[in-house]
């Protein structure tokens, strides 16, 4: 059942986010969406209100990745032209834009709470930054005393981009089940799935994939990948090792996969398909 519809006019949505919840509070008035657009613009909805509360330009490029920090207090995001920008919902201000990926567009951004004293630095919480030029950043920041400092930057290898091919995204994610490591796939010298240690800088574990990923989730609640592929293939993988299940249903590359919050659910879409997925067991 469609509940809800936002539609803004002669302009594309390139990507949104949920605004997360305070810790231990639910309910409709905390119910609202980021959404990023190809002029540049950053669009906050009330789902529970159902209007636009708030426009913002932080960008002279498209949108291409969006996030909100874990509090829900700033917005994160990231353009064509690889800046990224970080934003008050409650203001409309731009209180910093980096440009250390600049040139190549963003294609992940993400935000966590873990322990970030572990790294030696001062922050409320741990955030990267994917382009698709295989390079991620991971940062620690406090935005109530406007901190944001550099942690770790990642270049991955590849071979010379083919001509005429459409490369599959680089992708990264903060390990829900492994404190202080990110998984990363994309396009590189093997068709397999990284996984970095941030205290040890280095890679700790590669995982073999049957083709270069073109989507990534990781579950929440149990050590479990979900992957999509172009060959219209999702994959479970059990994580560090175990058999993987493939599933097929897609009409198209699998371009997105998300967990639900509790793990129990899997969404995932192609070019014209919403496929809903029950994890039992999880």
């Amino acid at each position: 059942e469609l509940v809800v519809q936002f539609q803004v006019l002669n302009q594309s949505c390139q990507c949104l986010a949920w605004k997360p919840h305070p810790v231990g509070v639910w309910g409709d008035e905390s119910q609202h969406v980021v959404a990023g657009y190809s002029d540049g613009t950053v669009r906050v909805f009330s789902v529970s209100r159902t209007e636009m509360e708030l426009k913002m330009h932080p960008h002279s490029a498209a949108l291409t990745a969006i996030a909100y920090s874990t509090d829900g207090e700033m917005i994160l995001s990231g353009g064509k032209d690889g800046l990224v920008a970080v934003s008050s919902p409650h203001t409309g201000m731009t209180v910093r834009v980096l440009a250390d990926h600049r040139g190549s567009p963003i294609t992940t951004l993400q935000c966590t709470r873990k322990q970030y004293h572990d790294f030696g630095v001062e922050g409320g919480e741990l955030w990267l930054a994917t382009s698709s030029d295989r390079r991620v950043s991971v940062w620690a920041s406090d935005w109530l005393k406007d901190k944001c400092e550099l942690l770790d930057w990642l270049s991955f290898p590849a071979p010379a981009d083919p001509e005429g091919l459409d490369l599959p995204p680089s992708l990264a994610a903060f390990c829900p089940w492994e404190h202080g490591v990110l998984v990363y796939v994309g396009f590189g010298m093997q068709e397999e799935a990284l996984f970095y240690s941030l205290r040890k800088k280095q890679v700790v574990r590669k995982v073999s994939l049957p083709a270069f990923a073109t989507s990534l989730s990781l579950s929440p609640a149990a050590p479990f990948m979900a992957l999509g592929f172009g060959a219209r293939l999702l994959r479970l993988q059990p994580c560090p090792a175990g058999a993987p299940q493939d599933y097929a249903g897609h009409d198209d590359a699998v371009q997105l996969c998300r967990f639900a919050p509790s793990g129990r659910g899997l969404l995932t879409a192609s070019h014209s398909a919403l496929l809903v997925w029950e994890l039992r067991g999880a």
